[in-house]
């Protein structure tokens, strides 16, 4: 049920309203619902609008100012009027079709301000605010009005004064991936353009000291803030550019090599600029703020989406054992290879496989100028039988995940999505996993922009008419709209698990996904691969290896959230190993989610409730440094007894001198009991609570 409620607070302004349509007034504040944040709308002498952001009386951000410029216009910044305001609370919770939880609250108060330039061409511009008690949002609205059709965006203004020198979670502002690792500094020791050129990254460019988000910092007074974006509409990614001795950041937009950013139409909205702000790490991860600031499901009935644990032709190509493409002579997407992953799946209660390299176009595809028409989206290689493949799946209860690299050439992309879509429909296959390795073609666009944001948009959009989830690697970032078209059921955006195979800088370190749930985790699901039991990668990498340990890993399938888990090593590795008992049990669709613990770099606890069973699972992660944790367990039900089977560190487990070293127990738990749980260097705990 939708609740509306209009407050009074600017009545006394308005009937100040003099003839012209100015109100005399310059600032006007609201509060979040519970009263815990406040934001300060407010015109400075010269006209320019700006705000001010507060949790009780401590700062989060000092007076910022706000404004555009553009091309071919004069900039919107100064010389700005107020000519109305209005506040309303809105109440409106909903239901996750699938998700971290079932039931999500959504209450803020919004405070609109209309703006008019006081000169001509007397422009027209509100500016919306959202606030909420763990972080607010507010956005730029251009309404209809008469002489402006079109804007082209050279840049957005948008300041973020911070009130100190914070610790810092960040990546650098690239426009094109999002794999870097985090670092932790200062926020006066950002240095964004040191990240450039890394060997590892199949494309990259970072052209200002700005940094990606979601960002995240902690202040002197133990405050978390992370800084975002939601509901990207037609528009670009927002970096944030760094000025390290003003601890201020400014709105980058990704654009192209015009230097335009956006092109947009009149009437319009930019996405919302978030800020969360809690006392708790953990709280980060628990808010739903930048899915409840998207609009509500497009789609309708989403129930064919089915949130599944998966295996795949995959891994085996990262280690070199098998190759994508046919001409090697070692073939990975064969129909005897996919077969075995069937029946592997179907011993093992896992729903879907995923096979790459299955379609012609992979032995001209990476390091080539020429990739425009390179791949074909419906033709299979020789060796492998794509109808039979899928009905041989299908009589073992087993899902095809469709594949589709597009080499970074979307255009031709473009021009075969409804012949592949319909292809993947008439076979009854809802799911595809997207890729775009490579510079984007046409050359002077890139990964982040406007006009690759159109393009993903439009695959989301194709797909959803055919009945398909996407899951997109070398993504646009994740800002909710997950809410509006739940066929996003998850995508990569980070430096995933495949870094470990082949990176040359020694992988992921211990600590990488410690830091990636409080940032990275905040956009929306990660489809990270996690799973590896063959953490010495031998023998195919002797010169690489996973950097934790296998319990770990284990953990991984809790803390690292997406509706779609890949049981990521090959299946031979799997075999005879009793841990593989908690990938086949725990769940992948969420009632409840509770962060228990943590801190971002150094270690995270998360329990999640899974939906129709009950059952509770466990998973706990550190960085380098071994931990204790000791868990209540009050977020089972009242009164009902749970058989918990413990996934541990053994005694002598460690990342890298022992990492496979593991304990299983049991045990008969109930709500209020404690676990003790030992987490070795690198190392980790997964649990699970199944019902008696």
């Amino acid at each position: 049920m939708k609740r509306f409620f209009m407050i009074s607070a600017v009545l006394a302004a308005t009937l100040l309203q003099a003839c012209s349509g100015v109100l005399d007034i310059n600032r006007v504040n609201i509060s979040s619902p519970k009263g815990v944040l406040k934001v300060e709308f407010l015109l400075l002498d010269n006209g320019q609008p700006a705000y001010r952001f507060q949790r009780g009386d401590v700062t989060v951000i000092d007076t910022s100012t706000l404004g555009f410029t553009f091309k071919n216009a004069a900039p919107i910044a100064l010389g700005l009027a107020i000519t109305d305001t209005a506040i309303r609370a809105v109440n409106d919770p909903w239901e996750m079709p699938w998700g971290e939880q079932l039931h999500v609250d959504n209450r803020f108060n919004e405070l609109r301000v209309s703006l008019v330039e006081q000169q001509a061409p007397n422009r027209k511009l509100d500016i919306v605010f959202r606030i909420y008690d763990d972080g607010m949002g507010f956005r730029y609205e251009f309404p209809s009005q008469g002489g402006l059709d079109t804007l082209i965006i050279m840049d957005e203004h948008t300041q973020f004064q911070l009130a100190g020198n914070h610790t810092c979670w960040w990546q650098p502002g690239d426009w094109d991936i999002y794999e870097h690792l985090y670092n932790t500094t200062p926020f006066s020791g950002i240095d964004a353009l040191s990240k450039q050129n890394h060997p590892n990254l199949a494309q990259t460019y970072i052209p200002e000291n700005a940094v990606n988000t979601p960002v995240t910092m902690k202040t002197a007074e133990g405050l978390y803030l992370s800084f975002h974006e939601a509901d990207m509409g037609d528009y670009t990614d927002m970096t944030l550019k760094v000025f390290p001795s003003r601890f201020l950041m400014e709105s980058e937009l990704v654009g192209n090599a015009t230097g335009v950013k956006a092109v947009v139409k009149v009437p319009f909205s930019t996405p919302w600029r978030t800020v969360m702000v809690t006392d708790r790490a953990g709280d980060l991860i628990e808010s739903r703020l930048i899915e409840n600031l998207n609009e509500p499901n497009k789609l309708g009935d989403v129930s064919w989406i089915k949130p599944t644990k998966y295996v795949g032709i995959w891994w085996e190509m990262h280690l070199d054992k098998a190759s994508w493409d046919m001409a090697s002579g070692k073939h990975g997407a064969t129909t005897a290879n996919t077969k075995r992953y069937i029946d592997f799946a179907a011993e093992n209660s896992i729903g879907a496989v995923l096979v790459e390299g299955w379609n012609t176009g992979w032995d001209h595809w990476i390091g080539f100028d020429d990739r425009e028409g390179v791949f074909d989206f419906v033709t299979p290689y020789a060796d492998y039988d794509l109808p039979e493949v899928v009905r041989y799946g299908k009589s073992k209860g087993v899902e095809i995940i469709m594949h589709h690299e597009t080499s970074a050439a979307p255009r031709t992309y473009e021009q075969q999505l409804d012949t592949a879509y319909a292809l993947m429909h008439s076979l009854g296959v809802s799911m595809v996993k997207t890729g775009y390795v490579g510079k984007i073609i046409p050359k002077g666009e890139y990964h982040h922009g406007q006009w690759m944001h159109r393009h993903y948009q439009k695959v989301l959009e194709t797909a959803a008419k055919y009945g398909v989830a996407v899951n997109a690697h070398e993504p646009f970032k994740a800002t909710g709209e997950r809410r509006t078209y739940p066929n996003a059921i998850s995508r990569e955006g980070l430096r995933g698990q495949e870094f470990n195979a082949w990176a040359s800088d020694g992988g992921n370190p211990a600590e990488h996904l410690s830091v990636v749930a409080f940032t990275r985790m905040l956009a929306g699901p990660i489809d990270y691969t996690p799973g590896i039991f063959n953490i010495k990668l031998k023998p195919y990498k002797p010169n690489n290896q996973v950097n934790t340990t296998l319990a770990h890993q284990l953990a991984l399938y809790v803390v690292v959230y997406s509706p779609i888990q890949m049981a990521a090593d090959l299946p031979e590795h799997y075999q005879g190993q009793p841990a593989f008992q908690f990938v086949r049990d725990v769940g992948v669709n969420w009632e409840e989610t509770r962060v228990l613990d943590g801190e971002p770099a150094d270690f995270v606890t998360i329990a999640r409730k899974e939906r129709e069973t009950g059952s509770w699972f466990l998973g706990s992660i550190t960085d380098e440094n071994a931990r204790e944790q000791t868990i209540v367990l009050d977020f089972l039900d009242t009164d009902i007894p749970y058989t918990s089977t413990i996934y541990a560190d053994g005694a002598k487990a460690h990342w890298d001198k022992n990492p496979t070293d593991i304990t299983i127990t049991k045990q008969v738990v109930r709500k209020g009991d404690t676990l003790t749980l030992m987490l070795a260097p690198g190392g980790g705990a997964a649990v699970s609570f199944i019902k008696k």
